[in-house]
């Protein structure tokens, strides 16, 4: 409904995120503002437009609790926006990039966020009370390249991270001050900050969209080789599953609960996946059937041709599970880049 309300407000959204109450949604159009509307009995009704970025926001998240809202942009900067009556007033946040600022995310406590960067760096921020200001601390030289997504586990410590070099990878954000010892698990107590928990290489191409389970057990991703990834126990004695999928690759993903994810992306249709008793992920239908018809086009047959091709190939090279072939089709018309 908000998707399709949204769609004559703008020709392309580059990211959004919902208020707490889902009353209203923040969402930038392709451009270095950030929009606010609320849903009014039958209709959508902007409230502001935050405009202190100077080049494309390519991130926003909305606080849980603290009704915070944080974007980051291609202009290398970052901002906490606090609604103070009528008004959303900025803070700014040192980032200290020299790259674009690409993706960001509350940690479930809401007391740091990271921010995921073209500088092959990774951001946690945290307010500093005595200076009344923002500040960051920089995971560096971990990344080989773009940081593409962040997931905080729920234990407010551990970050997992994507990147357009293939992998992901799982590090400590413990900051003196900030967290408590008591905020670890009993494997982490020594874990210091930017120290590095796991690197998985699974993909060979771009990784994308790493979330965790509710209960932070099982770590999942996706990778521009339209596979999908689910990791059990990363921290101690990491257990992979590879799904592979016959068309196009996710974007993003999302735990609906241990057992049920969503991910949506090239194929403009979300895509549910569950577990069984054991364990064992797999493909169950797309979300939005309403459209579903069988294309004859020159596009679709390459797609369709393309791949039973690359699924035969998994299945030949290793034991990874591979979906059966659906048809596209919903009411998206294009790419979905996140979803949540």
């Amino acid at each position: 409904m908000a998707a399709a309300a949204i769609h004559q407000f703008a020709e392309c959204i580059t990211c959004h995120a919902w208020s707490p109450d889902h009353s209203m949604i923040a969402f930038c159009p392709n451009n270095n503002e950030v929009h606010i509307y609320k849903f009014f009995t039958d209709k959508w009704e902007k409230l502001h437009v935050l405009s202190k970025h100077d080049q494309i926001v390519s991130g926003i998240d909305w606080s849980r609790s603290s009704n915070k809202i944080v974007t980051v942009s291609h202009d290398r900067n970052s901002y906490v926006w606090t609604q103070e009556g009528h008004d959303w007033v900025p803070t700014l946040v040192i980032l200290k990039l020299n790259r674009a600022a690409l993706c960001v995310q509350w940690s479930p406590k809401e007391n740091k966020f990271a921010v995921g960067s073209g500088a092959k760096s990774v951001c946690i921020c945290y307010y500093e009370q005595e200076n009344n200001w923002w500040i960051s601390k920089v995971v560096r030289k971990k990344h080989e390249s773009s940081v593409t997504s962040v997931a905080w586990h729920p234990n407010n410590i551990l970050l997992a991270t994507t990147s357009t070099d293939g992998k992901c990878r799982v590090f400590s954000t413990f900051i003196k001050g900030v967290d408590t010892r008591g905020s670890h698990t009993s494997t982490s107590t020594d874990w210091k900050f930017g120290e590095q928990i796991a690197q998985l290489d699974l993909s060979s191409m771009w990784a994308f969209g790493v979330r965790w389970s509710p209960s932070g057990k099982t770590l999942a991703y996706a990778g521009h080789n339209s596979m999908i990834y689910f990791i059990d126990d990363v921290e101690t004695s990491p257990a992979a599953q590879n799904l592979a999928l016959r068309d196009l690759p996710l974007r993003d993903i999302l735990f609906l609960s241990e057992r049920t994810v969503i991910g949506v992306g090239f194929d403009c249709n979300p895509m549910i996946f569950s577990a069984d008793e054991t364990g064992l992920w797999s493909f169950v239908r797309y979300l939005d059937e309403r459209k579903v018809t069988t294309s004859t086009s020159r596009a679709s047959q390459l797609s369709e041709a393309l791949g039973k091709l690359y699924g035969q190939s998994k299945q030949a090279a290793s034991s990874d599970t591979v979906e059966p072939s659906k048809p596209r089709g919903g009411a998206h018309e294009n790419c979905i880049t996140i979803g949540w």
